[in-house]
């Protein structure tokens, strides 16, 4: 596919999030799972992962505290934020690899709106270098 497919580039479209139970498709690209832990039900071949940065997740402590409660939604996306600010080496590798082209952030939880990867979508948006672009 080529970059004139995906548009200009912006933080827009360097990336985006899925379900990593839904079907790999082109606009995929790099595919990136950002759970702590494997998806339940899902091989590896099927998931077609490209990498696994099991580290960027919400912290143990965090994710159990969470618990897909969306009361405390507002609370998870202001500690998560703040994990992540303090994860420079993992926010790092994603950069990198956005800068050979869009990364789709792979996700297990059944919730679409309310989990931890729509934090860090709008995380990395908000701090890719603009180099990249």
């Amino acid at each position: 596919m080529s970059k004139a497919e995906f548009g200009a580039r912006t933080t827009r479209n360097l990336f985006r999030v899925k379900r990593v139970y839904e079907p790999p498709t082109a606009i995929d690209r790099m595919r990136v799972l950002v759970d702590r832990l494997w998806p339940r039900g899902i091989g590896k071949e099927q998931a077609k992962i490209d990498t696994w940065i099991k580290e960027i997740a919400p912290s143990a402590g965090l994710r159990v505290w969470f618990d897909h409660r969306s009361d405390r939604w507002p609370e998870f996306r202001k500690r998560y934020a703040a994990e992540l600010r303090a994860n420079h080496v993992n926010v790092a590798k994603l950069n990198s690899l956005a800068a050979i082209g869009p990364v789709t952030l792979l996700y297990a939880a059944r919730d679409e709106v309310h989990n931890h990867a729509v934090v860090l979508l709008a995380y990395m948006r908000r701090r890719v270098p603009r180099q990249q672009l």
